[in-house]
């Protein structure tokens, strides 16, 4: 792998947080454990009161790593992120939540994977903690996991995400932004920087062993937080979509891709309905369904929900 001339060598740590205190701290130790120490981790605070500078204050004096803080005051998390990556100086930067657990060896797995698979970014799973007073219902419809594939897979183009990824700086610094704050209200901003990665060119492969854990706060342990999330990605996915993410958009495939989320949005009503004495989770995964395709179609007379305003 070729080494990055722009900027210093090994890792950067990328983390944007906002109002997560005590979980930015139990990450900032979960670095420190880490068997391949990052040599810088930066932090990009959202808050523009900067509430996380007391925490990265309390452990810049005893890490073994440069810790970077900064405010980034306006409400945009493309934004955010960019100020991550315009002050990592790592030939790769790992991106990780603020919410999220490190296991000791995440990053030595994630650097690994990138070398044995000849890769230019390595995803990899968020396991999802559930509380244990999570509905049962929740349990049993699982809504919070994701797709998972062997490691060295290529990711698909439509499973392409944030919240455990390894990218080489390189590519991220030869791209304007890189996160388009057009997306800084809505999200989606990770899957349009990894798509256009991919299509220019960038190798982003699966490393199943490279798992962190997110606990999954009470305020989403709800059907109204799932089902506000999946309206959202509908309307990434279509927004993408007509991006040219996936292919190049032809009137016809317009037409076709919104008829089909109309049809689905219409199964999948009914189905919610007729499911529902089997189970509450039965018919949340189908509302579900239901709510990814209205966003799809909103997308149509230019609504976007603003998860982040």
């Amino acid at each position: 792998m070729e080494p990055d001339s722009q900027t210093g060598s090994g890792l950067s740590v990328c983390i944007a947080t906002y109002r997560r205190e005590p979980r930015l701290r139990a990450l900032l130790a979960d670095l420190e454990r880490q068997t391949r120490r990052p040599e810088q981790v930066v932090v990009v605070d959202n808050d523009a009161s900067g509430s996380a500078r007391a925490t990265v204050d309390a452990f810049r004096a005893s890490t073994a790593f440069e810790l970077v803080y900064e405010v980034q005051p306006q409400k945009n998390i493309s934004l955010t992120r960019n100020r991550t990556v315009a002050l990592a100086r790592g030939q790769w930067l790992a991106f990780v939540d603020d919410d999220e657990r490190a296991p000791a060896q995440w990053l030595e797995q994630l650097m690994d994977a990138a070398e044995r698979y000849s890769a230019d970014g390595v995803q990899a799973p968020v396991e999802p903690v559930l509380p244990d007073d999570a509905p049962p219902w929740l349990r049993r419809g699982r809504f919070y996991d994701w797709a998972r594939f062997a490691s060295g897979t290529v990711v698909p183009g439509n499973r392409l995400r944030f919240g455990n990824v390894l990218l080489r700086g390189s590519l991220l610094r030869q791209l304007p932004g890189p996160f388009d704050p057009v997306f800084g209200l809505t999200g989606g901003e990770d899957g349009d920087l990894l798509s256009r990665l991919v299509r220019g060119g960038a190798r982003i492969v699966w490393c199943d062993e490279a798992a962190v854990q997110e606990p999954v706060e009470s305020a989403r342990l709800n059907a109204r937080w799932l089902l506000r999330r999946s309206l959202r990605g509908g309307q990434d996915y279509a927004r993408h979509w007509l991006a040219g993410h996936y292919g190049p958009p032809t009137l016809a495939g317009r037409a076709a891709f919104f008829l089909r989320a109309l049809l689905q949005l219409m199964v999948a009503a009914v189905l919610s309905l007729l499911l529902l004495p089997l189970g509450l989770h039965h018919t949340v995964r189908w509302l579900i369904k239901v709510t990814a395709n209205f966003g799809k179609l909103s997308v149509l007379w230019g609504w976007h929900y603003n998860e982040y305003a």
